[in-house]
């Protein structure tokens, strides 16, 4: 049971749904509905959301890190 004297948590800040830019509502924050945030949810469960990854060579590998470590040396010896 509250205390009448305990404030309440404040309210969370409306803030545009960052799928359709409605305000956000309480229930499905920081979504204006459930339909919004499952939208959401299916584009994190089907990859939509991702980083693209280049895949170098192990030459070109080897010479990224060559190149990483001439530049620590050149930082280091200042």
């Amino acid at each position: 049971m509250a205390d009448k004297d305990t404030p309440a948590s404040p309210a969370r800040t409306v803030r545009p749904c960052p799928e359709c830019g409605k305000p956000s509502s309480e229930a499905s924050y920081p979504f204006c509905s459930k339909r919004c945030a499952d939208v959401d949810l299916n584009r994190w469960l089907s990859g939509s959301y991702s980083v693209p990854v280049v895949e170098l060579e192990p030459e070109d590998l080897a010479e990224l890190e060559a190149r990483q470590q001439r530049e620590e040396d050149e930082r280091g010896g200042r």
